[in-house]
Protein backbone atom coordinates (compact mmCIF):
# COMPACT_ATOMS: atom_id res chain seq x y z
CA UNK A 1 0.00 0.00 0.00
CA UNK A 2 0.90 3.75 -0.70
CA UNK A 3 -0.30 6.47 0.71
CA UNK A 4 -0.36 10.13 -0.24
CA UNK A 5 -1.54 13.39 0.99
CA UNK A 6 -5.06 12.61 -0.70
CA UNK A 7 -4.71 8.66 -1.67
CA UNK A 8 -4.36 5.20 -0.98
CA UNK A 9 -3.13 3.22 -3.52
CA UNK A 10 -3.93 -0.77 -2.79
CA UNK A 11 -4.82 -3.99 -4.25
CA UNK A 12 -8.42 -4.06 -5.48
CA UNK A 13 -10.77 -5.40 -3.08
CA UNK A 14 -14.43 -7.37 -4.08
CA UNK A 15 -16.32 -4.58 -3.06
CA UNK A 16 -14.56 -2.55 -5.52
CA UNK A 17 -15.93 -4.24 -8.86
CA UNK A 18 -19.32 -2.05 -9.72
CA UNK A 19 -17.41 1.21 -9.35
CA UNK A 20 -14.36 0.23 -11.72
CA UNK A 21 -17.15 -1.38 -13.59
CA UNK A 22 -18.77 2.36 -13.77
CA UNK A 23 -14.99 4.03 -14.99
CA UNK A 24 -14.58 1.27 -16.90
CA UNK A 25 -17.48 1.63 -19.08
CA UNK A 26 -17.85 5.51 -18.41
CA UNK A 27 -18.41 6.82 -22.31
CA UNK A 28 -15.73 9.49 -21.37
CA UNK A 29 -12.80 7.32 -19.94
CA UNK A 30 -13.20 4.74 -23.03
CA UNK A 31 -12.43 7.96 -25.66
CA UNK A 32 -9.26 7.74 -24.43
CA UNK A 33 -8.62 4.15 -24.70
CA UNK A 34 -10.38 3.42 -28.00
CA UNK A 35 -13.89 2.90 -26.37
CA UNK A 36 -15.60 1.20 -23.17
CA UNK A 37 -15.51 -1.70 -21.80
CA UNK A 38 -17.98 -4.10 -20.12
CA UNK A 39 -18.62 -5.31 -16.62
CA UNK A 40 -16.88 -8.82 -17.75
CA UNK A 41 -14.26 -7.47 -19.45
CA UNK A 42 -13.47 -4.99 -16.35
CA UNK A 43 -13.72 -7.76 -13.56
CA UNK A 44 -11.14 -9.89 -15.75
CA UNK A 45 -9.22 -6.66 -15.76
CA UNK A 46 -9.55 -6.40 -12.11
CA UNK A 47 -8.41 -9.96 -11.40
CA UNK A 48 -5.56 -9.85 -13.74
CA UNK A 49 -4.56 -6.65 -12.23
CA UNK A 50 -4.69 -8.38 -8.66
CA UNK A 51 -2.83 -11.24 -9.82
CA UNK A 52 0.14 -9.42 -10.94
CA UNK A 53 0.16 -7.68 -7.96
CA UNK A 54 0.32 -10.88 -5.85
CA UNK A 55 2.60 -12.38 -8.01
CA UNK A 56 4.93 -9.46 -7.85
CA UNK A 57 3.68 -6.64 -4.41
CA UNK A 58 3.26 -3.98 -6.87
CA UNK A 59 1.24 -3.25 -10.07
CA UNK A 60 -1.82 -0.96 -11.09
CA UNK A 61 -3.28 -0.33 -7.36
CA UNK A 62 -6.53 0.54 -6.81
CA UNK A 63 -6.92 4.27 -6.46
CA UNK A 64 -8.71 5.23 -3.31
CA UNK A 65 -9.01 9.25 -2.12
CA UNK A 66 -9.31 9.52 1.39
CA UNK A 67 -11.99 12.31 1.78
CA UNK A 68 -15.01 10.16 0.90
CA UNK A 69 -12.65 6.33 0.76
CA UNK A 70 -14.17 6.14 -2.66
CA UNK A 71 -12.47 4.36 -5.79
CA UNK A 72 -11.53 7.16 -8.78
CA UNK A 73 -9.78 4.52 -10.70
CA UNK A 74 -6.04 2.84 -10.93
CA UNK A 75 -2.52 4.16 -10.73
CA UNK A 76 0.44 2.35 -10.62
CA UNK A 77 2.96 0.25 -12.77
CA UNK A 78 2.95 -2.79 -14.99
CA UNK A 79 5.12 -4.85 -16.97
CA UNK A 80 4.91 -4.56 -20.52
CA UNK A 81 6.39 -8.04 -22.05
CA UNK A 82 8.69 -8.24 -24.87
CA UNK A 83 6.40 -8.78 -28.53
CA UNK A 84 3.37 -7.49 -26.63
CA UNK A 85 3.48 -3.71 -27.99
CA UNK A 86 6.47 -1.94 -29.97
CA UNK A 87 7.89 -0.42 -26.25
CA UNK A 88 8.63 -3.95 -24.35
CA UNK A 89 9.80 -5.25 -22.37
CA UNK A 90 9.53 -2.28 -20.01
CA UNK A 91 7.71 -1.43 -16.28
CA UNK A 92 5.08 1.07 -17.56
CA UNK A 93 3.62 3.58 -15.51
CA UNK A 94 0.21 4.03 -16.04
CA UNK A 95 -3.58 5.61 -14.73
CA UNK A 96 -6.99 5.61 -15.12
CA UNK A 97 -9.63 7.91 -13.39
CA UNK A 98 -13.23 8.58 -12.98
CA UNK A 99 -14.00 11.39 -14.75
CA UNK A 100 -15.06 13.16 -11.46
CA UNK A 101 -11.35 13.28 -10.50
CA UNK A 102 -9.85 14.69 -13.50
CA UNK A 103 -8.54 17.79 -13.15
CA UNK A 104 -7.83 17.73 -9.52
CA UNK A 105 -4.05 16.79 -9.24
CA UNK A 106 -4.62 13.22 -7.68
CA UNK A 107 -3.24 11.68 -11.02
CA UNK A 108 0.09 13.51 -10.51
CA UNK A 109 -0.33 12.96 -7.06
CA UNK A 110 -0.46 9.41 -7.30
CA UNK A 111 1.28 8.89 -10.56
CA UNK A 112 4.64 10.41 -8.61
CA UNK A 113 4.09 8.16 -5.53
CA UNK A 114 4.30 5.00 -7.72
CA UNK A 115 7.39 6.23 -9.97
CA UNK A 116 8.91 6.60 -6.24
CA UNK A 117 8.04 3.53 -5.36
CA UNK A 118 9.23 1.89 -8.16
CA UNK A 119 12.45 3.12 -8.36
CA UNK A 120 13.03 2.28 -4.71
CA UNK A 121 11.44 -1.03 -4.90
CA UNK A 122 11.76 -2.64 -8.68
CA UNK A 123 14.44 -3.50 -10.00
CA UNK A 124 14.91 -1.15 -13.28
CA UNK A 125 17.06 1.37 -14.93
CA UNK A 126 14.33 2.66 -16.27
CA UNK A 127 9.92 3.57 -16.32
CA UNK A 128 7.99 4.75 -19.13
CA UNK A 129 4.40 6.07 -19.68
CA UNK A 130 2.62 6.46 -22.97
CA UNK A 131 -0.64 7.44 -24.45
CA UNK A 132 -1.94 8.64 -27.72
CA UNK A 133 -0.84 11.57 -28.89
CA UNK A 134 -3.92 13.97 -28.27
CA UNK A 135 -3.86 13.00 -24.72
CA UNK A 136 -2.83 16.31 -23.50
CA UNK A 137 -3.50 16.12 -19.70
CA UNK A 138 -2.09 12.86 -19.34
CA UNK A 139 1.15 13.63 -21.52
CA UNK A 140 0.75 17.02 -18.42
CA UNK A 141 1.07 14.51 -15.71
CA UNK A 142 4.27 12.37 -17.37
CA UNK A 143 5.98 16.06 -17.97
CA UNK A 144 4.96 17.17 -13.75
CA UNK A 145 6.38 13.88 -12.49
CA UNK A 146 9.89 13.56 -14.51
CA UNK A 147 8.92 11.86 -17.45
CA UNK A 148 10.39 13.29 -21.00
CA UNK A 149 9.77 12.70 -24.16
CA UNK A 150 11.47 9.77 -25.72
CA UNK A 151 10.29 10.53 -29.77
CA UNK A 152 12.51 7.20 -30.95
CA UNK A 153 10.28 5.39 -29.10
CA UNK A 154 6.66 6.16 -30.23
CA UNK A 155 4.55 4.27 -32.04
CA UNK A 156 1.21 2.94 -33.49
CA UNK A 157 -0.83 1.06 -31.18
CA UNK A 158 -1.43 -2.30 -32.78
CA UNK A 159 -4.80 -3.00 -30.71
CA UNK A 160 -6.14 0.00 -32.57
CA UNK A 161 -6.94 -0.28 -36.29
CA UNK A 162 -5.57 2.10 -38.92
CA UNK A 163 -6.79 5.36 -39.27
CA UNK A 164 -7.93 5.31 -35.59
CA UNK A 165 -7.25 8.72 -34.11
CA UNK A 166 -5.79 7.20 -30.60
CA UNK A 167 -3.55 4.85 -32.97
CA UNK A 168 -0.39 6.97 -33.04
CA UNK A 169 1.24 6.61 -29.21
CA UNK A 170 3.84 9.14 -27.89
CA UNK A 171 6.13 7.66 -25.57
CA UNK A 172 7.82 9.23 -22.05
CA UNK A 173 10.90 7.50 -19.68
CA UNK A 174 12.41 8.41 -16.42
CA UNK A 175 15.94 7.23 -15.87
CA UNK A 176 16.51 5.76 -12.27
CA UNK A 177 17.82 8.43 -10.18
Amino acid sequence: MIETDRLILRAFREADREAFAAINGDPRVGAWLGGVIDRAASDAMLDRINAHIQETGWGLWAAERKADARLIGFIGLSTVKAGALPVGPAIEMGWRLAPEAWGGGLATEGAQAALDWGFDHIDTSEIIAFTATTNLASQAVMRRIGLAPDPGRDFDHPRLAEGHPLRRHVVFAAKRP
